[in-house]
Order: C-alpha cells, then structure tokens, then sequence
C-alpha cells in the first residue's frame, strides 16, 4: 500500500532535511507532501534542495499547524495517511508498525501513544504530560474512548478517513478536532506505542497552554456541535 507523509514545516531548518531522509529510508512505497507554512528561516532553500519525484512542497503564509495539514490533504495520493512533525520529536522508525493495524484491514485510524511505554521516552516537560494526560481523560469522558494520547503528533489513517473529516482548525488545535470527529463516528481507533524525543522550548518546542485552552474548547465543540 501506498503511504503518503504529510509534513507540516515552520523553521525546522536544523531537523526538516534529516526527517525527509528518515522517511525516504523506509521501505515503503511513498509520496511526502511539505506544507512549509510561511517559514522565515533557512528552511525553503533547505526543501528546495531535497527535490525529488517522491517529494512535493508547498508553500503558504503562516497559518499554524491545522491549515498546513488541511492545505496537505488534497495533493495526498496514498491508500494510507501519515502525519509526521518535521521536528525529530518523532522517529520515522516507527512508521512501519504504526501503519500495521491499516494494512491488516482492522483499524481506520491508529494512533501513536508516548504514555504507554515500550518505547524510549525523553523526560520532558511535567506540565505538558499531565495537559496531554487531561487532554485524553476528557476525550475519554466526551467520547467514550479509552485514548491514552489524544495530543500525539503520530496519527495514521485511511486515506478516505483522513480526506472525509470536516477540518477547520488552523493551530494545534486540529489534533483534539480530529480524535473530536473520529470518535464521533466510532471509527476502529488502534493504539500502539511510540518513541518520543521531546524538546524543550530552548530547543524548539512551540505548543503553549494556550493551545491546551483551545484543546478543551474544540473537544466539547465537536462532541455537542
């Protein structure tokens, strides 16, 4: 099956080249879309030379991670959908098992877990685990789902799944409104755990609690919209 990788990029001049590399590495036939969201660093030359039949790059004004992966959907041409941050906080590695569940015909979405061991785990930040830890308690209690990492960055899907959700948050946000939609329509949701290499906000790290706020605000929106 065909893996499309949607990469959502906003000044990762010092981790975009070696994501794509990792991904080009994996033995898998595969398509990586970049939706570089209006980058201000080094990284547009950086994709330019990355070039490739297996590569397309799209540029737009900064809009936040949400309408990256929205304006990345639609030139998505895989029977599977990748999500994969540019930030090295999640290792590619990982793909080939994350996407098992959709290969073997039993999942239509699988999420890659940090919180449930297995995996090397960078320790990280104490507020943003217990965020991540609410976060997913309050999906369980709105949705009925046992979620052990709604906040992942690691998401696969089927790619009619991904293409059918109706989408309209722009920044972070996206990740509650896509467990919102999927969980809404009692989709096969898999779990399997993944490596994390967290940083910290000197090395990079760009989500807030504000984003958190908006979490819990888009989780209760999709539930009883």
């Amino acid at each position: 099956m065909r893996v499309s990788f949607l990469v959502p990029v906003y000044n990762e001049e010092r981790t975009v080249a070696t994501v794509i590399e990792r991904v080009r590495a994996l033995p898998l036939e595969k398509q990586i879309v970049v939706v570089d969201d209006g980058s201000t660093d080094q990284t547009p030359e950086i994709l330019a030379g990355l070039a490739g039949d297996d590569l397309v790059v799209v540029r737009q004004e900064n809009r936040g991670k949400g309408a990256a992966l929205r304006t990345a959907i639609p030139h998505a041409d895989g029977d599977i959908v990748v999500v994969q941050d540019a930030d090295l906080e999640y290792d590619p590695a990982d793909v080939p098992s994350l996407i098992e569940p959709i290969v073997h015909g039993v999942a239509d979405v699988v999420y890659g877990s940090r919180l449930i061991g297995g995996r090397p785990q960078r320790a990280y930040l104490f507020w943003h685990r217990l965020g991540n830890r609410f976060l997913s308690l309050l999906a369980g209690v709105l949705y009925n789902t046992t979620l052990t990492d709604m906040e992942t960055g690691y998401k696969a899907f089927r790619a009619d799944v991904i293409r059918s959700l109706d989408l309209r948050e722009d920044s972070f946000a996206i990740e509650p409104e896509i467990t919102g939609h999927i969980c809404r329509r009692k989709l096969r949701i898999y779990e399997l755990p993944i490596a994390y290499y967290g940083r910290t906000y000197d090395e990079g790290k760009k989500i807030t609690w504000r984003d958190g706020l908006r979490a819990v605000w888009v989780l209760i929106r999709v539930r009883f919209g």
